[in-house]
């Protein structure tokens, strides 16, 4: 059995399906059907899975430090007041957020990003080797960065053939040539022609002698045979903003229910079924027995585990560890806290950038999410330069703003919880204020943006609420989280480079600024990762290194739980590399 149909689940429940075992899917969000999946051609998307555009709701949560303030939800995403995450502020006192919900919906937060598919590099999965004995890092005071980071128990080499099989199975288009991440096999459909826009960056980038390439995007350009996906005749008509960052209608995204779970729907040995939640699994002893959940209806069911993986994402994958546990005390309870880390070394990523203006004006409704990246910064000669730990890729994101929509609603806002909030901090941009807004930054704005690995801390982490419960009764996702000093030197010095890069662009560019999100302690959806993390110690770790949960014999968790160090670059390829991976272990354990 599965829980979560998104990066995590999908591909090791394909694993599991073509070898011949039966698979239980179990989703807590709705299938959406794309255009040529529905009967009578009409896609199931509302073209509001990123930016809600219902009807306003306030904040209701008892105790909360934002109680009362609006907030609107869309429909593959919880209602505020039914299930929220709290997050414990900079000033101590507690706000409930959306944040940290990729997607509720079949294929998971993969419907809804813009699909950068980045491979992490080598010295990602290896920090602490590369760090051993360093005396040159900056801001790390107390030594942390040393004593946290950890090695994964797995390879670059050994992940590398998982790493090439996703890229065939999920469909990317792309270049390999200047990646500093060797492969062994090349799956890339051509990239499309990159937007006018994104020349800016390419100058900059050649200029600070940065080795880029096009940027691996989880759509295709070409009829995709594993999946049996077929793309219009004019390529060009691919590229379309709602693609980027809403769910695909026409399935030209390759999310985790078009690429892999559609496929193979109509399999005898394969269910999937939706608009299901977990509320908690059952034990007897070392093996997990049952799987509680609630059907569409809200009714209580009980199905019988013989294997279960645990792919909810990482924070309501920690959270339903912690809700079995609470409701077992004295048994799975003690079983799933032997290590004391479960929740802890929760982690994001390390991210920011820069942005500016160009002179002329460029259709960005007609692009893809990203144009150009470059490992430069992830280069190991170049972090030791720098005094880091750690390096990142940067990117530039041409889709970002590509609607008048998504440039409006995000003027000024940090997060989602307060992208409806932008002008209210600037009462300039009214009546002719505006349309001089829209002139100067439509079609006209780009921006460079960097991804890194946050230092580990295990007072980064997520526990149950106190007091707060959903609409079901249970404890909600609590979620404890700060930056570390060297996060925010590293955050500096890449926020830094994609402002150089940015500054070379070419005459007539207007730099408007760079940053990262360094003292921003909610912003924690882009990329949930850890709290449950694999290592060789079960002392040091709560899942082998094959993410099976130390004291059970048959509970595996694959999403971005399992990590103990959060990569430099976006973790979605890395998730269903892994995954692939878990998938083979478990093949020779059935």
């Amino acid at each position: 059995m599965i829980i979560g149909s998104g990066a995590g689940g999908a591909p090791l429940a394909q694993t599991l399906v073509q070898a011949g075992h039966e698979v239980l899917m179990l989703e807590k969000g709705p299938l959406l059907r794309t255009q040529s999946q529905s009967p009578d051609g009409l896609s199931d998307f509302k073209r509001d899975e990123l930016f809600a555009t219902g009807a306003e709701k306030r904040l209701k949560v008892p105790g909360m430090a934002n109680i009362g303030e609006s907030f609107f939800s869309s429909h593959v995403e919880p209602d505020l007041n039914d299930e929220p995450h709290v997050y414990r502020d900079t000033d101590g006192r507690d706000r409930a957020t959306i944040e940290g919900y990729t997607a509720q919906v079949v294929g998971g937060g993969t419907q809804l990003y813009g699909g950068v598919s980045l491979r992490f590099t080598p010295d990602d999965l290896r920090l602490a080797t590369f760090n051993a004995g360093r005396t040159d890092l900056r801001d790390d005071p107390r030594g942390e960065v040393e004593r946290e980071a950890r090695d994964w128990p797995v390879s670059y080499d050994e992940l590398e053939p998982f790493y090439s099989e996703a890229e065939r199975i999920v469909g990317l288009n792309g270049t390999r040539s200047n990646q500093e991440k060797p492969a062994s096999a090349e799956h890339y459909q051509p990239p499309l022609e990159p937007n006018p826009i994104s020349k800016v960056v390419a100058a900059g980038m050649d200029a600070l002698g940065m080795r880029r390439y096009r940027t691996p995007l989880a759509v295709i350009t070409r009829d995709h045979a594993p999946s049996g996906r077929t793309v219009p005749a004019d390529h060009e008509t691919i590229k379309t903003a709602f693609v980027n960052r809403y769910g695909d209608a026409l399935g030209l995204k390759s999310n985790t229910w078009v690429s892999i779970l559609a496929p193979m729907a109509s399999s005898l040995n394969f269910e999937l079924r939706a608009n299901c939640n977990v509320t908690h699994l059952e034990s007897d002893g070392e093996r997990v027995t049952k799987v509680h959940y609630r059907d569409p209806m809200g009714g209580r069911r009980v199905v019988e585990a013989g294997t279960v993986v645990v792919a909810c994402s990482a924070i309501e994958s920690v959270r339903l560890l912690l809700l079995s546990g609470a409701a077992d005390l004295g048994g799975f309870g003690e079983r799933i806290h032997s290590s004391g880390l479960l929740g802890r070394y929760f982690l994001t990523h390390c991210f920011g950038g820069a942005s500016a203006i160009v002179p002329e004006r460029a259709d960005k409704s007609r692009t893809l999410d990203s144009d150009w990246a470059t490992d430069h910064c992830a280069r190991a000669e170049w972090v030791r330069e720098q005094g880091l730990w750690a390096g990142g890729a940067i990117y530039n994101n041409t889709s970002d703003a590509a609607l008048p929509i998504s440039l409006a609603r995000t003027w000024q806002a940090q997060d989602m919880d307060n992208i409806w909030k932008g002008y209210l901090g600037d009462t300039s941009i009214v009546g002719p204020g505006f349309e001089d807004y829209l002139d100067q930054n439509f079609g006209r704005r780009v921006s460079v943006s960097f991804m890194a690995n946050q230092v580990a801390q295990p007072d980064n982490r997520i526990e149950l609420h106190p007091t707060v419960r959903d609409k079901w009764g249970r404890a909600v996702a609590y979620v404890i989280k700060d930056w570390h000093s060297h996060d925010q030197a590293l955050m500096d010095v890449l926020a830094d480079q994609c402002g150089e890069i940015l500054r070379r662009g070419g005459e007539g560019v207007q730099f408007s600024g760079q940053g990262s999100v360094g003292g921003q302690v909610s912003r924690i959806a882009n990329h949930v990762l850890g709290g449950a993390r694999f290592g060789t110690d079960p002392k040091d770790s709560v899942l082998d290194p094959d993410c099976r949960a130390w004291e059970f014999q048959n509970l595996y968790v694959a999403d971005g739980a399992f990590m103990p160090t959060s990569g430099g670059a976006n973790p979605t390829l890395t998730i269903q590399a892994n995954s692939l991976r878990v998938g083979r272990a478990l093949l020779g354990r059935l």
